[in-house]
């Protein structure tokens, strides 16, 4: 028996090890902006995007006037102020950010798009794997619109 407690062991870390490496799931190629817009949320509930028409997903944008640079580079310092946070990409006009999970280190990747036009930054907000968030990336725009001092969402 005490033969087999090592193997054991090393099978429950090893089987331990997999699962956490696969719950960062893959960063998705439809990130960015395609035709002037954020990527639609999938029908899964784990995603909020300000450019979705259900009220499941439906979350309002950020309001702003001046310049999109101003606006990203505004939102940029709060979401880098925000715990387990990695800002991968960010232009005059977009910014991409991924936040991990503090015990599985699940990724949901945060996207903003500043509209001078129509004086709104567009906000998509979703998790790479699963199906429920249980209201985490809801959450998280709305503790972003609380710093940013816009109204809540509904």
């Amino acid at each position: 028996m005490k033969v087999l407690a090592p193997v054991f062991h090393a099978m429950v870390v090893l089987a331990g090890s997999a699962l956490l490496a696969g719950c960062h799931g893959t960063r998705p190629t439809s990130l960015g902006i395609s035709h002037g817009r954020l990527a639609p949320c999938p029908s899964s509930p784990n995603c909020v995007s300000s450019l979705a028409d259900d009220d499941l997903h439906r979350i309002a944008p950020l309001p702003f006037s001046g310049a999109a640079a101003v606006a990203i580079g505004r939102i940029e310092g709060i979401v880098r102020s925000l715990p387990r946070v990695s800002v991968t990409a960010s232009t005059e006009n977009y910014l991409h950010a991924e936040f991990r999970s503090a015990v599985f280190l699940f990724v949901d990747d945060v996207e903003f798009l500043a509209d001078e036009a129509a004086g709104v930054v567009q906000v998509r907000s979703a998790s790479r794997v699963g199906s429920s968030d249980l209201g985490v990336n809801r959450k998280r725009v709305e503790t972003i619109r609380a710093s940013w001092g816009g109204p809540p969402a509904r």
